[in-house]
């Protein structure tokens, strides 16, 4: 058969690449053609119209609504989660043939109208449960919030290491005072400080947009485009009270069910055109200020602050148990909602003032960083030094689990723990949780919230910080090891058990 898949996940960076790689060895185990089109961070190279004409059936395996799905409208299609695509490829394979082999032609046409503007992304299950839904929403935010975080918390760092080699130990705090109306008046490219100020503005102005995208796309999530412009007046006013990103967080899920309910709203047909761009728009932004400024405006920017004041009030003991709750929290789904909830905490805590005081939240996202990337790390070293515990196809996903981990993605842990959850998730949360804890007690520092190994330059305290991954990778795969080769030793008992049993 020729088949057709599409894989999306709500980042774009890791399961999308990795749901598609799956998809592309179990086909070609299974004997059929595939050609998948990976809707990732990168864009998507879209497959064309002849692959369309011979296809016999389509996988989407997204967490994110499928850009212009009308395309496989009439073609057997199997819809899954992009995890599912990961975890078991081989059974939506099967689940391809059998549907191509019925003959059954299903409608996946969408709100999207051929050659239309694609809309952003975003996918909620309308028969989820409620936990779900919250998670899906949440994810859409936080998924337009990344690029943000990614940009501006590099360029700052950038900048102030940039300052402290132009200006000494006093340019970090000498280039936030360079107005920037001296830099658009007369730029000195040959001044190092200049540039370094250059670079600290843009991720200022980068990090200027974080709350009022994160409540923009919550809201968006949850009232489509309706949602839009309460959301982000919702995040900007948590930047004007102070409440922050918690009050982003909050002012999206306000502005997204105002909008939501105005929008559902029973109005004259006269009227019902003007209501998605005009009315529902003006009512869900108004009723949203009220009730940022007035009602939970203040109560957040309290808690807020209680926050902030908490995490900066951590150190010794008591950050390295924090430390070590959030490895275990980022080793415990591989880029699941727990180890999502992690990395939230910790890039939310970067704003440009923690950048520029250098305080705890930079240590937090050392701390889930470091623990993000131990356990693709641990396993890649464990099919090394015990290559006969593990399959052929383990084995060569070791090999892609350097890059993978190298590069802080936990994700690429997934294949072993799908393989066998009950050794390999504990080895790996207890590997994390060991690394975690190592990073916060010795006090490294990170304003940059992606990119593993390859920002290590932007890292205070980087000798403690390689130790803490080298510790937890060597703990990971010792506990690999150790537990396989427990449970070989079991299963080979077992076997000798039963071959006397039928001698007997």
């Amino acid at each position: 058969m020729f088949l057709i898949a599409v894989t999306s996940c709500p980042t774009g960076i890791a399961h999308t690449y990795m749901a598609a790689e799956a998809l592309e060895t179990a086909a070609r185990e299974a004997g059929h053609e595939i050609v998948v089109e990976t809707q990732g961070a990168g864009g998507a190279v879209r497959v064309s119209q002849a692959d369309l004409d011979r296809a016999d059936a389509v996988i989407l395996a997204a967490d994110v609504e499928v850009r212009d799905k009308h395309r496989f409208t009439g073609l057997p299609t199997v819809v899954s989660g992009v995890k599912r695509g990961i975890s078991d490829p081989a059974g939506l394979i099967r689940e391809a043939e059998a549907a191509a082999r019925a003959g059954v032609r299903t409608s996946t046409a969408t709100s999207t109208v051929p050659g239309a503007a694609a809309a952003p992304a975003t996918k909620v299950e309308a028969g989820g449960s409620v936990g779900s839904r919250v998670r899906q929403w949440l994810m859409t935010g936080v998924s337009y919030m990344i690029p943000f975080v990614a940009a501006g918390g590099i360029m700052i760092a950038l900048g102030f290491m940039l300052a402290r080699i132009a200006g000494g130990d006093q340019g970090a705090v000498e280039v936030t005072q360079i107005p920037i109306t001296d830099l658009i008046a007369g730029f000195d490219p040959t001044s190092g400080m200049e540039w370094a100020a250059l670079l600290f503005q843009g991720g200022v102005a980068a990090f200027g947009f974080l709350v009022a995208v994160l409540a923009g796309f919550i809201a968006y999530a949850i009232a489509d485009r309706p949602g839009l412009a309460p959301g982000f007046v919702a995040g900007a006013l948590s930047g004007v009270v102070g409440a922050g990103f918690l009050g982003g967080l909050v002012g999206g899920f306000v502005a997204g069910f105002l909008a939501l309910g105005i929008s559902r709203l029973r109005v004259p047909k006269a009227v019902a055109s003007l209501m998605p761009v005009v009315v529902t728009p003006l009512l869900a932004t108004f009723a949203t200020t009220v009730v940022m400024l007035l009602v939970i405006g203040r109560p957040l920017a309290s808690v807020q602050t209680g926050l902030t004041d908490g995490l900066g009030s951590l150190s010794g003991g008591s950050i390295a148990v924090l430390g070590v709750v959030l490895g275990l929290m980022m080793a415990f789904d591989m880029g699941g909602p727990v180890n999502k909830t992690a990395y939230v905490f910790a890039t939310g805590g970067l704003t440009a003032s923690a950048i520029a005081d250098s305080s705890a939240a930079l240590t937090v996202m050392a701390v889930v960083m470091a623990a993000g990337m131990t356990p693709p790390l641990g396993l890649a070293l464990a099919t090394v030094v015990r290559k006969h515990l593990f399959t052929e196809a383990e084995r060569e996903n070791g090999k892609a689990a350097w890059l993978l981990g190298a590069s802080f993605i936990t994700e690429g842990a997934i294949p072993f723990a799908a393989a066998d959850p009950l050794r390999v998730i504990p080895s790996i949360m207890v590997g994390s949780g060991v690394t975690g804890g190592l990073v916060a007690a010795f006090g490294s520092k990170l304003a940059a919230p992606h990119g593993g190994i390859w920002v290590t330059p932007l890292i205070s305290g980087i000798p403690g910080y390689l130790v803490a991954v080298v510790v937890g990778t060597l703990v990971t795969a010792a506990l690999v090891v150790v537990s396989k080769s427990l449970g070989r030793g079991r299963q080979a008992v077992r076997t000798a058990d039963e071959e006397l049993a039928l001698v007997a």
